[in-house]
């Protein structure tokens, strides 16, 4: 319960209390992650169905949805997709890179990156068949790519923050238990909606686009970081939605 304590109280606003800090909390706070996606997930579904049955147009409650998982994530992970685009995309050596990223201030990268990753999020979940169902799907897998992202063998970028905490304490083998447990759920999930192979390939294509972002971001900043973190839940939640909205 402290694990999953430490997961919602670093992933959500959610007032949980204070949980003991600490590599073996931060463990279980990272292989609980995606549970965390549920709540995010399931405030985004909400104002998805109120939309509708408000008669809202479903541009604006895609919008909407959107913008309740920032409040409900205090904005955290679009706050580090746009300090990890505004570090990578100065060109710069990993030191100078870290410290750009850890300035208050957002980029012309930053800045270009977050609007567009929002525009694509609200778009593909306007356009997604049984978008409730698609927001908490996409939510679900932005969060499975942190226990990926704490693997054995990947470092911190940093000797404290976040990074420095959880960096190297899930196992593979604990990160592909979860990603298993994830599939059948979006298996289950996509019978429910008559949409099965696409709620699987949601869930494999946000991970593999994680992936992706992780090895670029660590190879150029020499490990990982909490913004780091961050971008990788959007960059998943978003290819998971842009699949969501696939039709055909």
């Amino acid at each position: 319960m402290n694990g999953l304590r430490l997961a919602v109280s670093l992933l959500t606003a959610v007032p949980v209390g204070a949980p003991r800090v600490g590599r073996d909390a931060g463990r279980q706070a990272m292989i609980l992650a995606p549970v965390v996606g549920l709540v995010v997930g399931g405030g985004a579904a909400l104002v998805l169905v109120l939309g509708e049955f408000l008669g809202l147009a479903p541009f604006l409650r895609a919008a909407l949805a959107v913008a309740a998982m920032a409040v409900i994530t205090r904005a955290l992970h679009l706050d580090g997709l746009a300090d990890l685009a505004d570090g990578l995309g100065s060109g710069r050596p990993a030191g100078d890179a870290l410290t750009i990223m850890k300035r208050s201030d957002i980029g012309p990268f930053g800045v270009v990156t977050l609007l567009l990753t929002l525009l694509i999020q609200v778009a593909a979940l306007a356009a997604a068949p049984d978008a409730p169902v698609a927001v908490l799907l996409a939510a679900v897998t932005g969060r499975l790519a942190l226990p990926w992202a704490c693997r054995t063998g990947v470092p911190s970028a940093r000797p404290d923050g976040l990074g420095a905490l959880v960096a190297g304490t899930v196992t593979t083998r604990a990160a592909l238990a979860v990603t298993v447990v994830c599939l059948l759920a979006a298996t289950s999930a996509g019978l429910a909606i008559g949409r099965v192979p696409y709620a699987v390939a949601a869930v494999l294509a946000g991970v593999g686009a994680a992936l992706l972002l992780l090895r670029h971001a660590a190879r150029r900043l020499g490990g990982v970081t909490g913004d780091v973190f961050g971008a990788l839940v959007e960059t998943a939640t978003t290819a998971a939605l842009i699949v969501l909205a696939l039709h055909l």
